[in-house]
């Protein structure tokens, strides 16, 4: 056990954001994501017993995002004509204001289809049992300032 540190995330998960250097991608996917078809060159993290909200705010304690990019979170675009309700992103932009002054200003887009083909390119993806659709984020590393 280690103090500060919160109890969600597992030794292979802090291993795995230390390893990750600037500009580094990290998706924290929802139960629907092909995480293992998409992370084929990634590192993926099974984390099914968890939401995406709890470990996002877990993450954003010790993951700065990038401040050289105008958008370091990036959400999947709900399809057109697919009739979902988001409620979950209004989550999500009161947890990275908590941490990234520049709160839901932060938070970009990314169409259905190029958000896979981005999600292809990350250094890890960490595979949720979050129930919520179109619930899944991507967080962009930055540097950590003493």
């Amino acid at each position: 056990m280690l103090k500060g540190i919160p109890k969600i995330l597992s030794p292979e998960l802090l291993k795995v954001l230390c390893e990750m250097g600037h500009s580094d991608r990290l998706v924290i996917s929802d139960g629907n994501f092909p995480a293992e078809s998409m992370g084929k060159d990634a590192i993926v993290i099974r984390c099914d017993g968890h939401g995406v909200p709890e470990l996002l705010d877990a993450i954003l304690q010790v993951f700065p995002l990038d401040t050289y990019v105008e958008k370091p979170v990036n959400l999947m675009e709900v399809m057109p004509g697919d009739d979902v309700e988001t409620p979950i992103w209004d989550t999500y932009k009161e947890i990275i204001a908590k941490y990234d002054a520049r709160g839901a200003e932060a938070v970009g887009n990314i169409e259905r289809f190029a958000f896979y083909e981005e999600a292809k390119k990350v250094y890890a993806i960490i595979a949720t049992g979050e129930s919520a659709l179109y619930a899944n984020i991507m967080l962009q590393k930055g540097v950590v300032v003493d």
